[in-house]
């Protein structure tokens, strides 16, 4: 029985939700399946995968053709790694314990790299923030600023209005 790793999908109208399922070619998209073997969500920033590892290699051992974007999900996850590598072992190019240490190189050099991306990230956030912060406060100096000079200017002006007021009544007054 041929057998297809397909996504199946969730979510509302323009927020899809995928489950990687285990389906016969015949059932339709959303229909039966076999298992369900992970989620896919791509509304993240990284897309956020869910894996049972070992059904996924299982299932890549056995036979079941993944669709396009499923076998991109399972290379980034490793299956296809982790099944040449098991592909070794059999052909005696080397042992399991060797397998298992490249994996695990592999596995840790990669989120090596999320990590230093997700830092450069939050490096860049606090930056912008950082401008946007400075750029908010040189506004509001130049706005103060202004304040100041309109405050300093009316304080002048009522200044000159009780002075002018001053001096019409001081001829007034000798007139008297």
């Amino acid at each position: 029985m041929a057998t297809r790793i397909r996504l199946q999908r969730h979510g509302r109208k323009n927020y899809a939700f995928y489950s990687i399922v285990i389906a016969t070619p015949e059932a339709p998209r959303d229909g039966r399946f076999i298992e369900k073997i992970g989620t896919y969500n791509p509304n993240t920033n990284p897309a956020t995968v869910d894996l049972n590892f070992d059904r996924a290699l299982y299932w890549v051992l056995v036979g079941a053709q993944p669709t396009d974007t499923v076998r991109n999900i399972l290379s980034n996850e490793g299956v296809y790694l982790k099944k040449h590598l098991l592909g070794g072992v059999k052909k005696g190019a080397f042992d399991e314990a060797a397998a298992d240490a490249k994996f695990s190189a592999w596995k840790s050099e990669k989120e090596a790299k999320a990590a230093k991306i997700a830092d450069k990230k939050a490096a860049d956030k606090a930056a912008d923030k950082a401008a946007r912060l400075a750029a908010e406060k040189k506004a509001n100096e130049a706005v103060a600023a202004k304040v100041a000079e309109k405050k300093a200017a009316a304080a002048a002006a009522q200044a000159e209005a009780a002075a002018q007021a001053a001096a019409e009544e001081a001829p007034a007054a000798e007139e008297a």
